[in-house]
């Protein structure tokens, strides 16, 4: 039953909920749940409750909205379960515990073992690697549902113009994800977009942190970002007045101004748009 809310199948020696985060901490106002730890089955019979319960309830699991992740691996003692869990907060981990209390794996897995550690964690921020690739599209199907998206951070990726792409990881799981491309202009420029956050943590303060956190690393750099002024406006852009097939109100800058009625092009990828 490997393979989690966020699409990707993952290998387990590498993505445990009990390995260390890399990168720099997005400090939310509430934190994720994560469980991990083990089922073990007392005797054959258990084995074979297990495995005939397991589909349903891992079906139901995934499918609840504040879910992020829902993992149970059989291990290389048959008779043991390796189990990762992530919830998009207290709220979601209760409701899960609410809704299998009264299911049938609720009600017929009481005889089994349980050892399990349950966390709070934040997300972190760090550079994507190339094992992400697949659940960075699969974030972005989710994010935004199409294809669109996917295919121009593929695109820059296959260009070489994907100048800076990071992920928000929390449990083995990828929950957000943004990218900076090359921005031609009268000054050093970068191009932010997309900006992808899991659907079970937006409007939580992620996407946000996320762009904070990249903008503060990028002193000497103008950020350019066609979006919903209402947003990008609190986290400090400004209207930006250039020539670009985006001028209007969506366009807008961060760091130093570029000059007034000058001229910006995107990488190539943004014309498939």
């Amino acid at each position: 039953m490997s393979g989690c809310s966020c699409g990707h199948h993952h290998h387990h020696h590498h993505h445990h909920d009990d390995a260390p985060q890399q990168g720099r901490e997005l400090a939310l106002a509430q934190p994720l749940v994560a469980l991990s730890g083990h089922l073990t089955c007392q005797d054959p019979a258990q084995m074979f409750l297990v495995l005939d319960l397991l589909p349903q309830h891992v079906a139901l699991s995934r499918a609840e909205p504040g879910n992020l992740r829902f993992d149970l691996t059989q291990a290389e003692d048959p008779m043991r379960w390796r189990l990762d869990e992530l919830f998009a907060d207290e709220a979601a981990f209760a409701a899960h515990h609410d809704r299998t209390r009264a299911s049938r794996w609720g009600t017929e897995s009481t005889g089994l073992g349980r050892d399990f550690t349950r966390r709070a964690v934040m997300p972190h921020l760090r550079p994507e690697e190339p094992r992400d690739h697949d659940r960075i599209a699969a974030l972005l199907r989710q994010s935004f549902g199409g294809e669109a998206e996917a295919a121009l951070v593929a695109e820059l990726r296959r260009d070489g113009d994907l100048a800076l792409s990071m992920v928000a990881e929390a449990g083995g799981c990828i929950l957000g994800h943004l990218a900076l491309s090359p921005l031609q202009a009268e000054g050093p420029a970068l191009a932010l977009a997309p900006v992808a956050v899991h659907p079970a943590l937006q409007g939580r303060g992620l996407g946000t942190a996320m762009i904070r956190a990249v903008l503060a690393e990028l002193p000497d750099f103008t950020v350019v970002v066609l979006g919903e002024p209402a947003f990008y406006t609190g986290i400090g852009f400004a209207p930006a007045d250039l020539q670009s097939p985006y001028a209007g109100p969506y366009l807008m800058q961060f760091g130093p101004a570029l000059p007034k009625g000058s001229a910006i092009a995107h990488a190539p990828a943004f014309a498939g748009l």
